[in-house]
């Protein structure tokens, strides 16, 4: 769109909105980006699709720290768990998968070793926080960045540039802009 052309006569000219989200706050565009596109601009994006997380497991599983997003995942999960019993259940899979000396798939966090089980007898929804966010940082500042130039998010964006560029979604787009520019 170039805005310095004049309005036509009896035309008026586009109108730029205010679009707020559900909290009142303004809209950002990126919110109208999709796939990769939104992937690219920030981790937080990226792990907000469902499909990003998948091709970014997909990644990490190649650089043998897969167990990193899913720290991050599993500790999402558990600040919506209600009760105390499911509460005390989720943490103990938690530490005992990620946490524990002997865990399976076990997470680089600082002070580590100090933790043991007894934060599991009193849980609470954030009492993984600051090790999540440890986490989130490990991610946002080194892999992150390599996911986004690794061939899994570059394969990714091409197939997604491929169909958007395909014979069928340009038909659908000009009949789209039939209808709304009638």
């Amino acid at each position: 769109l170039s805005w310095s052309k004049a309005p036509l006569p009896g035309v008026f000219p586009p109108v730029r909105m205010k679009i707020n989200d559900s909290e009142g706050h303004p809209s950002s565009s990126q919110q109208t980006l999709k796939g990769t596109s939104k992937w690219a601009t920030s981790l937080e994006n990226l792990l907000e699709d469902p499909e990003g997380v998948k091709r970014f497991r997909e990644f990490l599983k190649k650089e043998f720290s897969e167990e990193n997003v899913l720290f991050w995942l599993a500790c999402e999960e558990f600040k919506k768990t209600q009760g105390k019993k499911q509460m005390q259940e989720k943490a103990k899979e938690i530490y005992m998968t990620f946490l524990s000396s002997k865990a399976s798939s076990q997470v680089n966090v600082e002070g580590q070793s100090r933790l043991n089980e007894t934060i599991l007898e009193t849980p609470h929804p954030l009492m993984f926080q600051k090790l999540q966010d440890q986490i989130f940082n490990l991610m946002k500042y080194d892999s992150y960045s390599r996911f986004l130039k690794s061939d899994v998010f570059l394969n990714h964006k091409k197939s997604e540039e491929q169909e958007e560029n395909s014979p069928e979604a340009q038909t659908a787009a000009k009949r789209a802009s039939r209808i709304y520019n009638t």
